[in-house]
């Protein structure tokens, strides 16, 4: 499910020859859309934020809301027309939006009623959004409630008047009066919704997991309820508070000089900490700051940070992406990669994933989840060229053209048909497998039920190959796409989302990537092209569709790497004229061209334009 993995020229290094040679990729930064939107631009227009789960909204000047996160209950899909927002919360798993006209818009996760605003739907002043369910206050000062009342969170004690304030917890809530004091009410069962005396003097206030935050006048800041994790023990010294928030076993505190304090099952924040003006806590914690940019943290923070230099991708079960320099960068941010160094090829499965190194051996991790020896690669470890994960199983190819599998075998997935040689390219989908030959024959093994084994006719012209939870793609060399394997007109349930659909015109193609249920294509002009299941937008490919280099699609995820039109690098240079006494180097020995030292490109047989050559070389000398 990955596709075009490669090197990068790294340094132009002066040799005996004065020639340096390294397979050549455009490199750019990430674009994910579908299940998991991110990395998006947050670095302007901002005047809210919003997190709680594993999504985060940020609401702009301009009235519009932006998403990021995980996108598997719709939560990042803001219903049109989507303008006019002045305030905005993020729940588990579902959104909220207040409008100027005073009426709520809710999204995401429908399950209990929780984005389905009661009647009348107007007259709102502020929102909260809880574990599953979600808060109104009403401009009366009374408060509304819907979704789940499993715990009675819902259940707003009488009098239901003169509230100016309210959040929403996992399963309880808060409200701060015009008096200063807090109620509580909901799920009870460590005291967080019972505030300790004096219940007086109350600014603002938060509902975490288990617990709860109160924000006083003069600046310091009271915990109550659960507290396993070190959440309700704000530190020292606990004064000049301006703002707080918390999540499930953490809480932020927002001091007056614009630094941010956190506490709890929290490791981590923002760097540098200063200019901030609103914090978010969640899974990911987000902060927004002075000049309306917004900066997110943690396990599903907003991608890679710097979201540079990456010439390949994968995702399924996280999303990765393969930088010039052989490092691997993971987001959300479950694993690291010791040592993370080396790297020319990656694939994700479900829970397990693979790197292919320059010397030819795999790199294994994850699959703790449902170990099928999906990491355990057979020995010996070498020599292999190419990489693939399926659900629970992965794919190796040697450089003697053989396939070596291993993992899930329940339906011959890791069973490689005889004869096992001639292959040039590999491609694991869920439960199945899938070879080309070097002489055009495409091989295919493992569960049938789409008719993934149905394999088109040999043709010499295929250079490619890829496959989706049952659906397979065969890149040719004329630039068009072939396809099998999307199920049987009278079998079902007959999963035919049109991923086997390729749209016309089918030419143009550089490189395929496929999805559980939907197709990418990526044009010679820089456009992708998308078809297929599109129920979490992972076919809705993000404006400008331009300037893509490389792709990947796992399950309903689809990312794109976009090039900075700046850049150029290369495939094969070399210098000429260099050897001139008292040649200029830089400080890692490459030579630096001038009017008589030429840098060549030999892949399209003309010379470097120096200009061009010194922004490259700026870029790969810079931070």
């Amino acid at each position: 499910m990955l596709r075009r993995a490669a090197w990068h020229i790294a340094g132009l290094l002066l040799s005996g020859v004065c020639t340096h040679s390294a397979l050549g990729q455009l490199s750019g930064s990430v674009i994910g859309w579908g299940e998991h939107v991110a990395p998006i631009d947050l670095s302007q227009g901002f005047v809210a934020v919003a997190t709680r789960g594993s999504h985060g909204l940020g609401l702009k000047k301009d009235g519009s809301i932006v998403g990021w996160g995980a996108n598997g209950a719709r939560q990042l899909q803001v219903p049109p027309p989507n303008t006019t927002f002045v305030a905005l919360a993020a729940g588990s798993s579902h959104s909220l939006g207040l409008r100027a006209d005073g009426s709520i818009v809710a999204w995401g996760d429908s399950t209990g009623g929780r984005t389905t605003v009661p009647s009348p739907n107007t007259d709102f002043v502020s929102i909260a959004a809880g574990g599953d369910y979600s808060l109104g206050l009403k401009g009366d000062g009374s408060v509304v409630g819907w979704g789940s009342n499993f715990r009675g969170q819902l259940d707003v004690p009488a009098p239901n008047a003169e509230f100016v304030a309210v959040s929403a917890g996992s399963s309880h809530s808060l409200g701060l009066k015009q008096d200063g004091s807090v109620v509580g009410w909901g799920f009870n069962f460590d005291g967080r919704t019972t505030p300790p005396s004096p219940n007086t003097d109350f600014i603002a206030i938060a509902a975490g997991g288990s617990h709860s935050l109160g924000l006083k006048a003069d600046g310091s800041i009271v915990g109550w309820g659960g507290n396993y994790q070190g959440e309700t023990d704000v530190p020292a010294p606990n004064a000049d508070f301006v703002a707080i928030s918390a999540t499930s076993a953490h809480s932020l505190g927002l001091k007056s000089d614009g630094s941010i304090v956190s506490w709890g099952n929290v490791t981590e924040g923002p760097t540098p900490n200063t200019g901030f003006i609103a914090i978010a806590a969640g899974f990911q914690d987000a902060a927004l700051t002075a000049d309306g940019s917004i900066v997110t943290w943690g396990a599903s923070s907003n991608g890679p940070v710097p979201n540079r230099g990456f010439v390949a991708a994968a995702t399924n079960g996280s999303s990765m992406g393969l930088k010039a320099d052989g490092t691997v960068v993971i987001w959300p941010a479950s694993s690291t990669l010791q040592p993370n160094t080396g790297f020319v090829a990656i694939a994700d499965g479900l829970w397990h994933s693979l790197g292919l190194t320059t010397a030819g051996s795999i790199v294994a991790w994850g699959g703790d989840y449902d170990d099928w020896g999906q990491t355990r690669v057979p020995l010996p470890n070498s020599d292999f060229t190419a990489i693939s994960c399926g659900e629970h199983h992965s794919l190796g190819l040697k450089s003697d053209g053989s396939i070596v599998a291993w993992g899930k075998y329940t339906y011959g997935q890791t069973t490689v048909p005889p004869p096992n040689s001639d292959f040039v390219a590999v491609a694991a989908g869920w439960l199945h497998s899938v070879g080309l030959k070097s002489d055009g024959t495409i091989v295919a093994w493992g569960y049938d039920y789409d008719g993934q084994t149905d394999v088109p006719l040999p043709d010499p012209t295929y250079v490619d190959i890829v496959a989706g939870y049952g659906h397979n793609l065969a890149l040719k060399a004329d630039g068009s796409i072939v396809t099998w394997g999307c199920g049987y007109p009278f079998v079902e349930p007959n999963i035919d989302y049109g991923q086997c659909d390729v749209p016309e015109p089918n030419s143009g193609f550089t490189a395929i990537a496929a999805g559980w249920y939907h197709s990418l294509g990526l044009k010679s002009d820089g456009s992708i092209v998308a078809w297929g299941k599109n129920d979490l937008g992972q076919i809705n490919v993000p404006a400008p569709n331009s300037n893509f280099v490389a792709i990947a699609a796992g399950a309903d995820q689809s990312i794109g790497i976009r090039s900075d039109p700046r850049t150029r690098f290369v495939d094969f240079a070399r210098f000429q004229n260099c050897f001139a006494p008292g040649r200029a180097h830089d400080q890692g020995g490459s030579v630096l061209p001038d009017a008589t030292c030429r840098l060549f490109d030999v892949s399209r047989d003309s010379f470097i334009d120096l200009a061009d050559y010194a922004l490259l070389h700026a870029l790969l000398s810079g931070p």
